[in-house]
């Protein structure tokens, strides 16, 4: 039915590809608001997870890594992906040692395996989806709903971003942020067939300072509220959710006029 649905409005994202897992959520959004009734599942879901090497995680202990930033430029940025190299390396990563964890990609994505010059693994990188709203990134732009709802697709939020642990560099993360920034345009273009303008993350208070993005000269626009889309369905004022610092990056100096274009 999804699929079907996606063919007569001719849904498709700039990749060519179908976007039958969009019409699928919207119909279970709207069978969920009592809206629609759908047929009964065929068969139950599959959640595909990463799979952990659990055997090479429990016995491989990488030693310490204690360098200054010079030694370990320059440094090797490898795109990942399902179908790329270091893939499976890369989820585990970050399922393993992300305090988040890792679950697999959902939307379009980008993901970065960080080495150094002499290959050894120092950082992962994720980029997704960005957030539908978000009342301090949304006046920062300056946009309209109309025009937010056009142009989110070139934002990109860095959901995560993990540093592995053994790895001990000063002005490391800044670093490979702005390395990233002058490269994720042309990396997103070759995926996806549009590029981005603005690059978007939240850093949790509690946990972070978020001092590498500073260094990196992205943007702080605030902080989220805590609430979260179950207190907007419930309509609940309760904080469901840890308040974060909101960050921005530009990509080109003219990134708001071409979102509100």
């Amino acid at each position: 039915m999804s699929r079907v649905l996606a063919q007569r409005w001719q849904w498709y994202a700039a990749s060519g590809q179908l976007k039958d897992m969009a019409a699928r959520t919207l119909l279970l959004k709207l069978q969920e608001r009592r809206l629609i009734t759908l047929p009964e599942r065929r068969r139950a879901p599959v959640i595909r997870a990463p799979r952990l090497n659990r055997e090479l995680f429990d016995s491989v202990f990488p030693e310490p890594i204690n360098a200054e930033l010079s030694t370990l430029r320059p440094l090797q940025i490898h795109v990942v992906g399902p179908k790329q190299a270091y893939y499976h390396l890369f989820e585990e990563y970050l399922a393993r040692h992300h305090y988040l964890g890792y679950s697999g990609p959902v939307g379009e994505n980008l993901g970065y395996l960080i080495r150094s010059c002499a290959g050894v693994d120092l950082a992962c990188v994720l980029f997704g989806a960005a957030a539908w709203q978000c009342a301090p990134r949304d006046r920062w732009i300056g946009w309209s709903a109309e025009q937010r709802a056009r142009s989110l697709p070139f934002i990109a939020n860095n959901s995560r971003f993990l540093i592995l642990p053994w790895v001990r560099a000063p002005h490391l993360a800044g670093y490979i942020l702005s390395q990233i920034a002058r490269r994720i345009d042309a990396d997103w273009q070759r995926r996806y067939h549009h590029g981005i303008c603005l690059l978007e993350t939240f850093v949790q208070q509690d946990r972070f300072r978020g001092v590498c993005y500073q260094a990196a000269n992205w943007i702080r626009v605030g902080q989220t509220t805590g609430r979260t889309r179950q207190s907007r369905r419930h309509r609940d004022n309760r904080v469901h959710a840890c308040c974060k610092d909101i960050y921005l990056y530009p990509l080109s100096s003219d990134g708001c006029r071409q979102l509100c274009q």
